[in-house]
């Protein structure tokens, strides 16, 4: 069921894919990824489409089996028509209810605002909020929030064992929860010790990545801190040029010089 997007986005995605012969949960996943960018880039983790991701207006695809071109080409079409549709206002997250309106009901999750995703499995509610890197789990009337560092959850899968009934991935592969801090939550006078300055340096500098999967190795190599710094400085870039304050063409010269640095 559809709880994020308005009615006629969802037909929209539904169409596109249909129109390329994959599943709505592939593109619904694919569009919160460039809902992010407005439209103008995404990273992802979608089993459906190879494992990991990236797409950039303008023409860069890749994906984790390198050599698949006609991977390549299903991504960047998807993307290309996704982000039209996102650019022309066919694609909408639905509003948010305001307090005092007729049968508006306090989310569980509480005051973090509009989430990405949300959804429930094996008695499980979770709620993502990529734009505030936040993870809220609802279990057994428990709810825990969890700082989500730089993981791009893409994905939800049930879970084996451990403490919850569901997994997630992100662009990395297996998301750890035991591994992110708790903001809030039962759990969090108990393990916030743990996730102070070591967390803040040696998550980044040595991520863990748990179970990572073989297709997407090309993006945990030592270039990936590079290449997303590639992709921030043409994304501001992209903003000077809407903007008015770079040309196109000084805008395209700094892109094509940026990216053959990749």
């Amino acid at each position: 069921m559809n709880t994020l997007f308005t009615e006629v986005s969802f037909q929209n995605m539904t169409n596109v894919a249909n129109k390329y012969g994959i599943s709505t949960n592939a593109v619904t996943d694919l569009t919160i990824a460039l809902m992010n960018s407005n439209g103008t880039m995404a990273q992802f983790y979608i089993p459906e489409l190879g494992g990991g991701g990236q797409w950039m207006q303008g023409g860069m695809t890749m994906v984790g089996d390198m050599f698949n071109n006609q991977l390549k080409s299903t991504v960047d079409g998807l993307c290309v028509e996704i982000s039209n549709l996102i650019h022309q206002g066919a694609i909408q997250y639905k509003p948010l209810p305001q307090k005092g309106e007729a049968g508006f009901v306090p989310n569980w999750w509480g005051d973090l605002g509009f989430p990405n995703s949300t959804g429930s499995q094996n008695g499980t509610s979770y709620a993502i909020f990529s734009n505030i890197n936040r993870l809220a789990i609802q279990e057994n009337g428990q709810v825990t929030v969890f700082d989500t560092l730089d993981n791009q959850i893409g994905g939800v899968g049930q879970q084996q064992g451990g403490n919850y009934a569901v997994t997630f991935t992100s662009q990395y592969g297996t998301v750890n929860l035991n591994s992110l801090p708790i903001i809030s939550g039962e759990q969090n006078n108990q393990q916030a010790a743990q996730f102070q300055e070591p967390i803040k340096n040696d998550f980044i500098e040595n991520p863990i990545i748990p179970n990572k999967p073989e297709p997407i190795q090309e993006f945990t190599t030592n270039n990936n801190g590079l290449e997303e710094d590639i992709f921030d400085k043409i994304e501001k870039l992209a903003g000077l040029k809407d903007k008015g304050i770079l040309s196109k063409e000084e805008f395209n010269t700094k892109k094509t010089e940026l990216l053959s640095r990749l």
